[in-house]
């Protein structure tokens, strides 16, 4: 075969023609960068015995590249936009609480903050939700797991993006215990598993997160 940069400039097209698929994504050289980086991996994993045409071969990998580029961003700005609000409604909840001399309702916010009140508790679960200082295996917690120079929002997004990289039933058991605060034994009922198997389970996807960042 030939040279990977060759093989590049020769499919330029091939690659902008996937790109053309996500024509909502704001800046197609960031998709066609992807869809360079899937074409590496496509040619690095390549079989060339195989009677299989190159392009067909690498097309998974060079739209793949893409559609993960795009769900990591649109989980950037999604995971922003909740943390800007979230702050809005937690000042709203201090003013309310010293006017009303009580914590506010739902839907004394949502009057408040004339936002709808199922956004209101969306947001409220999502706050209370998850704890970047929880203990998450022995005594360590995520931040002693990723990086110190990643901020909570980043490790957020991240925690996020590697869970959903998972598969069942460990992606339900780390969405479940992040993002929906269950206990290991709730989980496991919830699941129709062990508690030990669950535990099992955590510990192994924790310590393989932990290799994803370091």
């Amino acid at each position: 075969m030939k040279d990977i940069t060759d093989i590049i400039m020769d499919n330029e097209g091939f690659i902008y023609s996937i790109a053309n698929k996500f024509s909502h994504y704001k800046s197609r050289d960031d998709l066609f960068q992807a869809g360079c980086i899937g074409m590496i991996k496509a040619y690095n994993n390549f079989d060339p015995s195989k009677e299989v045409k190159f392009t067909s071969y690498a097309y998974q990998y060079v739209f793949g590249e893409m559609r993960d580029l795009v769900y990591k961003d649109h989980n950037v700005r999604l995971n922003s936009d909740l943390m800007r609000l979230k702050t809005k409604v937690e000042k709203a909840k201090e003013i309310l609480t010293q006017n009303l001399k009580k914590i506010p309702t739902s839907k004394e916010l949502s009057d408040y903050l004339e936002i709808d009140y199922k956004v209101i508790d969306q947001i409220l679960n999502y706050s209370d939700s998850y704890s970047i200082d929880e203990v998450v295996k022995d005594d360590l917690s995520l931040h002693e797991i990723i990086p110190d120079k990643m901020s909570d929002m980043d490790i957020l997004v991240s925690l996020k993006w590697e869970i959903e990289k998972l598969k069942e039933p460990d992606k339900s058991i780390m969405q479940k215990k992040f993002f929906e605060d269950l206990t290991q034994s709730q989980i496991a009922s919830n699941l129709g598993l062990s508690q030990v198997d669950v535990s099992r389970r955590e510990k192994k996807i924790l310590t393989k997160i932990r290799k994803s960042f370091n």
